[in-house]
């Protein structure tokens, strides 16, 4: 049984969209990216599954649960949500508000919350508006992790951290993940997602356009072309399946490829080349081509004017 499974769901804001036909399946124990750029809808569907705000259609479930209000009511010991950002009352001092979220969760937390506290050199006499965001940042972690949920849903969650804070963030999940966590990572920072994750699905404008598996990605079927167009020949439209973000600058022409070594020499046969590579893209190309709006992935190629 899937941990969060959702089918169709959307959310508009009267005739704006949010997300739209939104389907999404993570198991149990998975590390599970979602990747976009800001504004893509990631939040939106973070705040949809955990009842938020109210999906305008579709299916939500967690746990097997509808996402109901009741449901994650019930359910929220076993759930642990870092926020992109969060607002605490500023004269609150650390412990204090950490003393607070472990009873609402129920928890007798005493002992996880000083691990957690020392283990990101937290102060917990500072009260909250006395905090750099990069320690607000560290509250919100611990208030996520300190009743030991079975599922963390983590949105954006590196922002404000410097380099090392960071480092021990993603050490902490991997032991999480050891214990047989599930999480759900949500950013738009790809190396993050590169280094966590086991799938990711990749949203645009409100839409999942792809779910993979970084595996997947890493030996992905796509090869990257670089050409040369001959100086003065005239812009020719490509027209070769499976090319993708096609991207020219002056006489150079880039993009990526994922058919036959035959038809693409054929195909740059027809046109006024001077030269060609055929190279392994490196991740993040892979990901932009996912990026581009439909009907740019084969731009005509420029002349060598």
């Amino acid at each position: 049984m899937p941990v969060i499974e959702t089918r169709a769901l959307k959310k508009y804001y009267g005739k704006n969209r949010g997300i739209e036909s939104v389907d999404l399946s993570i198991e149990e124990g998975e590390i599970f990216g979602f990747i976009g750029p800001n504004g893509a809808g990631k939040s939106t569907t973070i705040r949809t599954l955990l009842g938020f705000i109210r999906a305008t259609g579709g299916e939500a479930r967690i746990m097997g649960q509808p996402c109901t209000d009741k449901n994650l009511s019930k359910l929220k010991r076993r759930i642990g949500y870092l926020p992109a950002e969060a607002g605490y009352y500023p004269d609150m001092k650390v412990r204090e508000l950490l003393n607070y979220s472990a009873k609402y969760y129920g928890a007798s937390a005493k002992s996880r919350i000083n691990m957690l506290t020392q283990y990101f050199e937290l102060d917990t006499n500072r009260p909250i508006n006395a905090l750099s965001s990069g320690n607000r940042k560290k509250v919100s972690i611990v208030q996520c992790l300190l009743h030991d949920p079975e599922l963390l849903i983590l949105d954006e969650p590196t922002g404000g951290l410097d380099p090392l804070m960071q480092a021990k963030f993603f050490a902490l999940l991997l032991e999480e993940h050891k214990r047989g966590k599930t999480i759900f990572f949500s950013s738009h920072i790809l190396s993050e997602v590169q280094k966590l994750c086991q799938r990711v699905a990749i949203i645009r404008d409100g839409v999942i356009i792809s779910v993979e598996s970084m595996a997947s990605l890493k030996d992905n079927r796509y090869k990257k072309v670089r050409v040369v167009v001959r100086e003065g020949a005239p812009p020719v439209a490509l027209r070769l399946g499976g090319a993708k973000d096609c991207r020219p600058e002056g006489a150079h022409v880039s993009f990526l490829y994922s058919g036959g070594v035959k038809e693409l020499i054929r195909e740059l046969d027809r046109l006024d080349v001077e030269n060609f590579w055929v190279e392994e893209p490196d991740l993040e190309e892979v990901f932009m081509h996912f990026y581009r709006k439909e009907g740019a992935e084969n731009e005509p190629l420029p002349s060598g004017n």
